[in-house]
């Protein structure tokens, strides 16, 4: 049985696997496949179910740029309202009809010979294609802490990242791990429904009130009539959130202000004194990322809930033991402690030019240039990679951004022939990426996801999203090798550049 071969394969269907493909398709590409491990597109926005899940970007601004919707309800969108949007772009673009669902990618090795990729799903089919993109996202693998006793717990253990449809807490005394963004908008939703919520916290974060509004049917029938009305809004809500960028880049003077507002929404929002210092962050705002909500604070007044700022120690039947030796009785685990951000790109064996696999490669850092291409990994791209992610604006104007980037790469590759990223070019990015990183708020001192194992900013761009532009808006053919005809030292002569 002959193997399926396409020019492109796009892998996940989230905003970057969806962007992906609407844009080939729209360039007169017709020869791509997207392989989804799920049974339906959405990728984030359709794993992430947990109550009270909503965007922490406006939604007229979390959306693609060729396909506006009229008819969001409020300005920030639930995580149902996004999924169904994505539901909706994927058929209007008829891109299910080019999805293999339940393709669940595990291996891509690149053929020297051939100059293209094998790939091998969970399930044993196989395809080849001659570009690889990767819109797999960082907001997939559930980051699970090593506490003992955790995996032997008799009672319901959950996670926000694989939260059921029935979770069963009502009536429970439940353990809330974590104060991060799922957290702070799970608590107000978990605690009327259950007995008690003892919230274990780390470290407190920086919270400012959530200015949500709820879309009238006059908007949104303006908005539908006057679709230019729609772009106008959009693009003083990017300048809005543009504006932010130098809290994190430049100017500690705005950061200590919208600290002293911060402080003071804490100080109206919470009763007790103790409880406020206790959810008061010692670092710098925006050092990790800034939260939005107006209730989480509040909830800290009900009498059923309950703050622990020692850490977990161990997990027995039927209680948590912090690391002070309090005893917290509960009947069920609820994890809010993130993602692996790492985790999405490790469940696939990719082994790029003299079999070298991508968990190698990575080894000290992930490592890209432009956070888009990968040294030693022909016609493998990533979307939403390291270095593209944001701490001020909207990440889907990043994967637009590095989605066209690709196409201009691919369309190169269509008359020259595949290409390389060269060693030079992504270790001069990692350079400056650190350089840049250096005087910024994520380096002064908090732990954050943002830095990796070795302190490093992999995660965000540390610039506007206009500079992000500036870089990407054509590719340099002097950052790429192209690959000569196939020889037994091909992969020694690209790496040893």
């Amino acid at each position: 049985m002959s193997v399926p071969h396409h020019s492109v394969a796009i892998v996940g269907t989230g905003f970057s696997g969806l962007g992906m493909a609407i844009r080939l398709a729209q360039r007169g590409e017709r020869d791509y496949v997207v392989l989804e491990k799920a049974a339906e597109v959405g990728g984030t926005w359709r794993d992430n179910r947990y109550p009270g899940c909503a965007c922490d970007v406006p939604s007229r601004l979390y959306s693609f740029s060729f396909e506006q919707n009229p008819s969001w309800s409020r300005d920030y969108a639930t995580a149902g309202e996004i999924w169904a949007y994505l539901r909706d772009v994927a058929d209007r673009y008829a891109v299910r009809e080019r999805t293999v669902f339940g393709a669940d990618l595990r291996a891509a090795e690149w053929d020297e010979q051939a100059r293209r990729w094998h790939l091998t799903a969970a399930d044993g089919r196989h395809w080849t294609a001659g570009a690889l993109v990767l819109g797999v996202g960082a907001l997939h693998e559930p980051r699970v802490p090593d506490v003992p006793g955790l995996d032997t717990f008799p009672g319901p253990v959950l996670h926000t990242a694989d939260w059921p449809e029935q979770d069963g807490l009502d009536g429970k005394r439940v353990a809330l791990v974590g104060t991060g963004a799922s957290s702070v908008q799970l608590l107000p939703e978990l605690a009327p429904r259950a007995a008690h919520t003892t919230v274990f916290q780390r470290t407190p974060a920086w919270t400012i009130p959530k200015k949500d509004r709820p879309w009238s049917p006059r908007r949104q029938r303006l908005f539908r009539r006057f679709p230019a009305l729609q772009r106008a809004v959009r693009w003083r809500t990017y300048w809005e959130l543009e504006a932010r960028a130098p809290l994190f880049v430049r100017f500690p003077a705005i950061a200590r202000l919208v600290e002293r507002l911060a402080l003071r929404e804490l100080h109206k929002a919470v009763d007790d004194p103790q409880v406020r210092d206790q959810l008061t962050p010692r670092y710098r705002i925006g050092c990790k990322r800034i939260l939005l909500s107006s209730d989480y604070w509040p909830t800290f007044n009900r009498p059923d809930v309950s703050l622990v700022t020692s850490a977990i120690a161990a997990v027995e039947d039927g209680a948590v033991v912090a690391a002070d030796g309090s005893r917290h009785e509960v009947d069920a685990v609820v994890l809010g402690t993130g993602f692996d951000v790492r985790g999405s790109y490790e469940r696939i064996d990719i082994r790029g030019l003299g079999g070298r696999t991508l968990t190698d490669a990575w080894a000290d850092g992930m490592r890209t240039n432009l956070g888009v291409t990968v040294a030693g990994f022909p016609e493998l791209y990533v979307l939403l990679g390291p270095n593209t992610g944001l701490g001020h604006n909207s990440v889907v104007l990043m994967i637009e951004l590095a989605t066209r980037y690709v196409l201009d790469s691919l369309a190169r590759a269509r008359v020259q022939g595949p290409a390389v990223t060269t060693p030079a070019a992504q270790e001069a990015f990692r350079r400056e990426m650190d350089r840049r990183s250096q005087h910024t708020v994520w380096t002064t001192g908090c732990h954050s996801w943002y830095l990796d194992e070795h302190g490093r900013n992999a995660t965000l761009w540390p610039g506007s999203t206009v500079s992000y532009w500036w870089r990407t808006r054509r590719r340099r053919d002097e950052d790429f090798q192209p690959l000569s005809t196939p020889t037994a030292s091909e992969a020694d002569r690209v790496l040893a550049q």
